[in-house]
């Protein structure tokens, strides 16, 4: 007999069935929660944005660059790396772990925080980059050319090719090889701030000066007169040279700076002239050039060189002996002027050059060198400081002459040299060698003073009456000197009696034979200030024509020709 099958089976097997689903559902579903659950926790970096860029004064101060999480327990074996270095995870009760990015060097960094997951735990990888720059860009700065008045002067330099210059706070353009250049107001260049900064903000920056000056005078041709520094202060010889510049029959005021008793007559700021006492300060230099200037008159400084008795008995006394020029006995030379530095040595150079600067820096047109000499006598009764054996005194001279003027080329000024009469022909004499000291001048200011010369000077019987013929014989043989060189005539006249008769007549004379050579610029000398002011009319005079004149010559000069010029009482000019 067959069984008959229970109909108990299906439902027992569809309740077991229905069991195990529900426990499944369950169980999965508390996998899930699990799951879900450790996927909660949050990575994040604090204190540094991701693809950051830190510089040289974000790694200074501190960068505070910290993960946090809110399940430090769930993160506890995760592996932190910080630009290749594994970090310990030790997270504080607050979910918070210190990452130290300012100690790495510089380049571009990767912060990474990965946990591996399984069926319970979900994986973790998060990461972030940033780029430590703390390099500062190259700056250099091309030397600043001197500033005068209100003109531009170009600011040029180099710096990194990615840079960003600023000059005095405006940007300007960086080529590709760095280059960049910008104009500035003269009156505002002395101190000129330059910055450049790179993409990461690293700033470099540099400071350029310069010397400024203020606008030079418009006047180029030379007519002037010499005023000592009392005459300066003096209202009654002061005015009546303004009156001759507002008239417009002068049109230069030469100056004395520092005169033959060793005396800077300004209020000079030079160390040297301090510390010997040389510096009077009876006028205020800028002062004096900016009233000048305001007339439209051209200011020559005078500055007396190696004649200076103040600084010769200092020296002397300091037993700083080189300085001073001696005699072979070795005691110091005096003579007329009580005592003369050595034009060789170098510091004795350097406190001239520097009094020039600043002159030129208060506003001075041009330098007139004088006493730029040894003085006169054999060669071999004197001692020169700082010469050597294979130098003569005249090459010495003409190295002063061109230190000189490798010194006042950035300030864009002229400058000249008094010299004497003689040394157009006799250059050993006093050591003035014109044709190699006009290589380095713009003027040479010969003294052909008629009271000066000796009879015969030049076949000239009597120079002290035949004023005319000394003055322009003498005066061909410098244009000639000066010929082929940069330097131009700008003689010395006689205005002042000495022995002979002198006036109006005089000093047109002199006026008229320096035009008949060609030249058309003078000065005039009185050591009191007091000018023959009637003669200056002969501006305004069609040169005469002269008669027949002898060609210049030596015509038998006297050997005590420079004597009357170191003897007589008058300066040299």
């Amino acid at each position: 007999m067959s069984a008959v099958p229970s109909r108990s089976w299906p439902r027992r097997t569809l309740a077991v069935g229905v069991v195990l689903l529900l426990v499944a559902a369950v169980v999965g579903a508390g996998l899930l929660l699990v799951r879900n659950g450790a996927e909660r926790p949050d990575v994040a970096l604090e204190g540094l944005d991701d693809e950051a860029l830190l510089n040289a004064e974000d790694v200074e101060e501190g960068v505070d660059a910290r993960l946090r999480t809110d399940d430090p327990q769930g993160l506890a074996q995760a592996e932190i790396v910080l630009a290749g270095e594994e970090l310990d995870p030790d997270f504080d009760d607050e979910g918070t772990l210190p990452v130290a990015v300012a100690d790495l060097p510089d380049g571009t960094h990767e912060l990474s925080v990965s946990r591996p997951g399984d069926w319970r735990t979900p994986a973790v990888d998060e990461s972030w980059s940033f780029t430590i720059d703390t390099a500062f860009p190259d700056l250099e700065l091309d030397e600043l050319d001197v500033a005068i008045g209100d003109e531009p002067v170009p600011v040029e330099g180099e710096t990194d090719p990615e840079a960003t210059v600023t000059v005095e706070g405006e940007e300007v353009d960086v080529d590709d090889d760095g280059r960049f250049a910008a104009e500035v107001v003269g009156s505002e260049a002395e101190r000129v701030e330059v910055v450049a900064t790179s993409p990461a903000g690293n700033a470099t920056d540099a400071e350029v000066t310069t010397a400024w000056v203020p606008s030079r005078s418009d006047v180029e041709q030379i007519n002037g007169l010499h005023v000592s520094f009392h005459g300066w202060v003096s209202d009654q010889l002061r005015e009546p040279i303004l009156e001759l510049a507002e008239q417009g029959r002068i049109n230069t005021v030469q100056f004395d700076l520092k005169d033959e008793t060793g005396y800077v007559g300004y209020d000079t700021q030079v160390a040297q002239a301090q510390e010997i006492g040389a510096d009077l300060g009876l006028y205020d230099l800028e002062e004096a050039v900016a009233e000048l200037h305001a007339r439209g008159v051209r200011v020559s400084g005078r500055i007396v060189a190696f004649a200076d008795p103040i600084w010769a008995a200092h020296a002397w006394e300091e037993g700083d002996r080189d300085l001073v020029v001696q005699r072979p006995e070795g005691t110091k030379h005096t003579g007329r002027y009580d005592g003369f530095t050595s034009f060789a040595h170098e510091q004795v150079r350097e406190y001239h050059y520097d009094l020039a600067e600043e002159a030129v820096r208060a506003g001075v047109d041009d330098i007139l060198w004088d006493y730029i000499r040894r003085p006169d006598g054999p060669e071999e009764e004197f001692f020169f400081g700082g010469l050597d054996e294979d130098t003569s005194p005249e090459e010495s001279i003409v190295e002063f002459t061109r230190e000189a003027d490798e010194r006042l080329a950035p300030y864009g000024v002229e400058h000249g040299a008094s010299v004497y009469g003689i040394a157009a022909t006799r250059p050993t004499q006093i050591a003035q060698d014109i044709p190699a000291m006009a290589e380095h001048l713009d003027y040479v200011a010969p003294m052909v003073y008629y009271s000066h010369w000796g009879p015969g000077e030049y076949d000239v019987d009597d120079p002290g009456t035949q004023v005319y013929e000394i003055t322009n014989r003498s005066l061909a043989d410098f244009v000639d000197a000066v010929e082929g060189t940069r330097a131009r005539v700008v003689p010395w006249l006689q205005d002042f009696q000495l022995g002979s008769p002198h006036g109006e007549s005089q000093v047109r004379d002199q006026l008229r034979a320096a035009a008949d050579e060609g030249i058309d610029e003078w000065l005039l000398w009185n050591a009191s200030v007091r000018y023959t002011e009637s003669a200056l009319d002969v501006l305004d005079e069609a040169p005469e024509e002269d008669e027949d004149v002898e060609a210049p010559g030596d015509g038998g000069v006297e050997d005590d020709a420079t004597e009357t010029m170191e003897e007589e009482d008058v300066d040299e000019g």
